[in-house]
């Protein structure tokens, strides 16, 4: 937009000046200097401040390679060219091996040869051209987030409010009743008066996309909406002005209206998913307990304690750096980082990790790794990396928008300038009939051609206990190929359970009761399954001791129930593959509980029946390789890894990637959140971490597997009917369009016939909920 104070033209960011800059054939140098940035990008004089640029030094780490790192936020990152501006004006700095910014989550990841000191001197030129630094807070983006989701709500509002009153002026001139041309005008002017400022508010959001997709050469959907949106106001004042019948103000609010609740609906579907890595680091940021040299014990937050301080950590604590035990024994729920059910027990000189769960006494540490150095971080930027590349996909409709929006606008175009040249009607009359190929052929059922089977497709998925969250999940499973499947609470029912026959003989020869008496006093999971079980009362004096079991002393002498070697256990017991307890009573031997993960259900068949459809499967477990097999054997998965990390996973599925396999991940435990995030479509349970539902593009519900095939199934008819779908819109457009350009067409049937496609696009998609699926 030109700014005459000024002599310049305005830009909604600095990313997209630069861009514009760069386009038009002026290049970054021009840029800077209009600027007043020095164009080789030397460091401020020492008595400048670089605006914006706190002291980063305490928040630079090291990698392996002996390459500095530094974690920042950007604020000020309006859409992709803020991005590309950023990356290329750190790019050009010396020493700098890489840049990065995630756009969703507004970090900034730098890697630089050299020291910590040249901090000032890489970030001072992002500073000049107006973004603001500050040390990486995920809550501080949410709330960016939060504020832009308010706007639409207030939107959705002004919109609804104002197409309902514009409605009840609009039916008694559409209904026929008989009334007068003064009564009609009145009721289009009372029409403008809420339509324009409702038009006014409610059209930013869909004006600030076209604006920033035609600055950089290209179009997406939201530029024909607008088009069609300002012009059928602006045709309906000139209809009020000059008192004629036609107004389209109910038509153009109402889409509005619809536009945004879409719109909004989408926000928060992606906002849970982009949350998903900030979430993660919070886990961490809870303050932890530390022992100074003098004997104090003072709180602080993780990112503020220096490696080699001691740490303090509770029973009932969640642990907050990396770091090794210096003293005490316990039992961590490390099921945060493996997804395992099953307690690790330490003791000294052993490695513990951020976000994993002190349950049983306490510890005191030594803090190897803290903030970004945690391997909670490396979590959270595997799930950044892979939230960047998910970014690249590209919508259908948008991929069909960028050839028919410019032969719609040209269309409209030379209708207007044809009958200029060639017919002796006046230029209001020809601005009409381009107003009516433009009305006309307004992309709205092809706007519909992909939401509105995603709807229905929603719809029949949630009636099944099936959540869909992102919108392109199901046109992503299309061309899915490969289903890995994560073991415990995936495959499994992610609860030990005692093995039927052991389960029997423990009943018969009574001591089932005598262990779950004891095992009410412990929070150890597999004391937890003896409870439900069989459910005793509480007796007093039971001891538990912190990595091997309980005792209890009787008249009769020492009860124990815990490991084989706590409990005394014969040397040639039988192996056994799954998780065990032993209980040791006076006067008898020692018997064995013998447990097991019970697969689900219905997973042999779910995975007979991908099996048929020509997938490959695989299973990725962080469990040890025994618990694996049993399985894999079960199912009949021949491809199965064990003992798999978080970083392990992903790299398996990358692996895929690069052989041009189409991936599908199942998964539920917090280590495979990097892996749902960078498959190209992931499932978890509803029982699954918080974080691996945000990460995962679809939650089923219930103890079943059944929904993986159904996901596939739905996915399938419903990529049939978005192909009919554009089929059915293009159709309409080659009958209706050379009728418009002829002149046959007014607006009011133009506005009709645009209504009419998107009812038939609409009816089409409505034969999804009928089709019915195997088995139901």
């Amino acid at each position: 937009m030109p700014d005459a104070a000024q002599g310049r033209t305005a830009f909604c960011c600095a990313g997209c000046e630069a861009a514009f800059a760069l386009l038009s054939g002026l290049g970054l140098e021009a840029y800077y200097r209009r600027r007043q940035i020095d164009p080789d990008l030397r460091p401020l004089r020492p008595d400048q401040d670089a605006p914006g640029l706190p002291d980063c030094t305490p928040w630079v780490g090291t990698t392996p390679e002996g390459l500095c790192v530094l974690h920042l936020m950007v604020e000020g990152i309006h859409c992709a060219a803020c991005v590309w501006l950023i990356e290329a004006v750190l790019a050009r700095q010396p020493g700098v091996v890489s840049a990065r910014v995630n756009m969703t989550t507004r970090r900034l990841t730098l890697l630089w040869k050299g020291a910590a000191a040249d901090v000032p001197v890489l970030l001072d030129p992002v500073c000049q051209v107006g973004y603001r630094l500050l040390p990486y807070d995920p809550r501080r983006v949410e709330a960016e987030y939060s504020t832009a989701e308010r706007e639409l709500l207030r939107g959705i509002a002004i919109s609804g409010f104002a197409s309902a009153n514009i409605m009840l002026f609009s039916v008694s001139v559409w209904a026929g009743v008989d009334m007068g041309v003064w009564t009609r005008d009145l009721f289009h002017w009372l029409s403008a008066l809420f339509a324009f400022p409702a038009v006014a508010w409610c059209i930013r959001p869909f004006l600030r996309s076209a604006l920033s997709a035609l600055r950089h050469g290209r179009t997406n959907m939201d530029v024909p909406i607008t088009i069609g949106v300002l012009l059928a106001t602006g045709v309906s004042l000139w209809e009020t002005a000059h008192s004629r019948p036609h107004a389209y103000f109910d038509a153009a609010v109402t889409l509005l209206f619809f536009l945004l609740v879409g719109r909004y609906l989408d926000s928060r579907a992606r906002g849970r998913a982009r949350s998903a890595a900030g979430q993660l680091v919070m886990l961490g940021n809870r303050p932890v307990t530390v022992e100074h040299e003098d004997g104090r014990r003072t709180l602080a937050l993780p990112e503020t304690v220096r490696p080699g301080s001691t740490v303090l950590v509770a029973a009932g604590e969640r642990i907050g750096v990396d770091g090794l035990v210096l003293s005490g024994q316990s039992e961590l729920d490390t099921s945060l980082l493996s997804g395992e059910t099953m307690p690790c027990a330490v003791g000294p000189g052993e490695q513990v990790f951020a976000g994993t769960l002190n349950l049983t006494a306490p510890l005191r540490l030594q803090a190897v790794a803290v903030g970004e150095g945690t391997l909670l971080a490396e979590i959270s930027r595997l799930m950044d990396v892979a939230e960047q590349g998910r970014a690249r996909y590209v919508v259908l409709a948008d991929r069909v928008a960028r050839f028919y929006a410019p032969v719609v606008h040209l269309a409209a175009l030379l209708t207007f300038i044809g009958w200029m040249s060639l017919s002796d009607q006046p230029w209001q009359d020809s601005l009409m009939t381009a107003a009516s190929v433009l009305i006309i052929t307004c992309p709205c059922a092809l706007a519909l051609a992909v939401p509105v089977v995603q709807v229905i497709a929603s719809g029949r998925l949630l009636r099944r206990g099936i959540l869909l969250k992102s919108p392109t999940a199901l046109e992503r499973a299309v061309g899915v190929d490969t289903v890995v499947f994560d073991k415990t609470g995936t495959l499994t029912c992610g609860q030990p359970v005692l093995e039927p026959e052991n389960l029997k003989a423990r009943q018969a020869d009574g001591t089932l009761g005598i262990a779950a008496s004891l095992a009410g006093a412990s929070r150890h999971p597999l004391a937890r399954a003896l409870v439900r079980h069989c459910m005793r009362p509480l007796v007093d004096g039971v001891e538990e001791i912190p990595g091997s079991g309980l005792r209890r002393l009787t008249a009769e002498g020492e009860i124990r129930m815990g490991s084989a070697v706590f409990c005394h256990a014969p040397a040639d017991r039988s192996p056994h593959g799954g998780p065990e307890l032993w209980l040791s009573c006076p006067g008898a031997d020692p018997v064995r509980f013998l447990f097991t993960d019970a697969v689900r259900p219905d997973a042999v068949a779910v995975v007979a029946a991908l099996r048929e459809q020509g997938m490959a499967i695989e299973l990725l477990s962080g469990d040890r390789a025994e618990a694996v097999a049993v399985v894999a054997g079960t199912l009949g998965i021949t491809q199965w890894q064990s003992g798999c990390s978080p970083a392990a996973k992903v790299a398996r599925l990358q692996e895929l990637a690069a052989m041009g396999r189409r991936v599908m991940m199942v998964g539920d435990g917090l280590n495979d959140a990097p892996a749902l995030a960078v498959a190209d479509v992931s499932l978890s349970p509803s029982s699954a971490a918080d974080i691996s539902q945000n990460a995962a593009d679809v939650v089923f519900q219930g103890e079943r597997l059944e929904p993986v095939v159904e996901v596939l199934r739905v996915a399938r008819f419903a990529d049939t009917l978005v192909r009919q779908n554009f089929m059915l819109a293009f159709a309409y457009n080659v009958v209706t369009i050379p009728l418009a350009v002829a002149g046959y067409v007014t607006p009011l049937v133009a506005a009709v016939a645009m209504s009419s496609s998107s009812v038939v696009v609409i009816a089409n998609a409505l034969r999804l909920p009928r089709r019915p699926g195997k088995g139901g």
